[in-house]
């Protein structure tokens, strides 16, 4: 995968149009999001109804939520549980998947925990829905995964300390600012003292700025200060980065 440019600003209309010339082929899927984000954004207001909206629209679409291809969704659900195996992710663990999707990556986590140690949520029903054809698909009814709708990221109805692991791919890169934040206000209630939070985004080095309502860039500071706000150790994972992935990530921790 080659080197991304982490000083460009994606939203300036400059950039837009000279990736339009470089990538000609790939307009009008950008138009469809547009269209669908003027249509979205009248309707849904507020950022998590938005994007449970965009969920609805992606899911109908494609099965494969998330990724360009099958394959593709197969290798990149592959990737993050290499990662987390090669991490020390041991069966007897309890993980907390937070957007779980599809269960791109779930499916694996599910089949390699111990039976009901797997927790997805997610904030949209419909992906949900497509989560349990997952489970039917790789039968792991056995498994007992839970699969739960939220309509935020509070976590007020887990236990308290009882996740070894919480896990959030492609979540932040979708997310505004207030809902990292959230998110990053309460998982340190959820997360066990020695557990650790893996969370992934879209990385920039210049301004932070969006695209659309659907892709958010920030700064690797904003994100670490944001978790130290909240009494929570924060660390950028360099390891991650050789991966052809595509974002970047940080673990969030309870301080030492």
């Amino acid at each position: 995968m080659p080197a991304k440019n982490l000083t460009v600003n994606r939203a300036t209309l400059g950039h837009r149009l000279n990736y339009a010339l470089r990538h000609p082929d790939r307009v009008p899927r950008h138009l469809a999001r547009f269209a669908r984000d003027l249509w979205l954004r009248r309707r849904h207001p507020d950022h998590v109804s938005y994007y449970r909206a965009v969920m609805r629209s992606d899911t109908r679409a494609d099965a494969a939520v998330g990724s360009h291809s099958r394959e593709r969704w197969l290798a990149l659900g592959q990737m993050q549980f290499d990662y987390l195996l090669g991490h020390g992710l041991g069966p007897e663990h309890r993980m907390l998947e937070i957007g779980c999707g599809n269960l791109r990556g779930g499916w694996r986590f599910i089949r390699h925990l111990e039976p009901g140690h797997y927790y997805g949520i997610d904030i949209s029903p419909d992906i949900l829905f497509a989560a349990q054809d997952t489970v039917v698909e790789m039968g792991l009814q056995g498994r007992l995964p839970t699969l739960s709708p939220v309509r935020d990221l509070t976590l007020r109805f887990l236990p308290e300390a009882h996740f070894d692991v919480v896990h959030a791919h492609s979540v932040f890169s979708h997310s505004p600012l207030p809902v990292i934040e959230e998110c990053l206000a309460h998982v340190g209630r959820v997360l066990a003292p020695t557990g650790w939070f893996d969370f992934t985004f879209d990385r920039t080095e210049g301004k932070e700025h969006q695209v659309l309502r659907e892709d958010f860039y920030y700064r690797t500071e904003t994100l670490v200060a944001l978790a130290g706000r909240y009494g929570l150790r924060a660390r950028f994972m360099t390891d991650w980065e050789a991966l052809p992935h595509g974002q970047s990530k940080i673990r969030v921790t309870h301080p030492e």
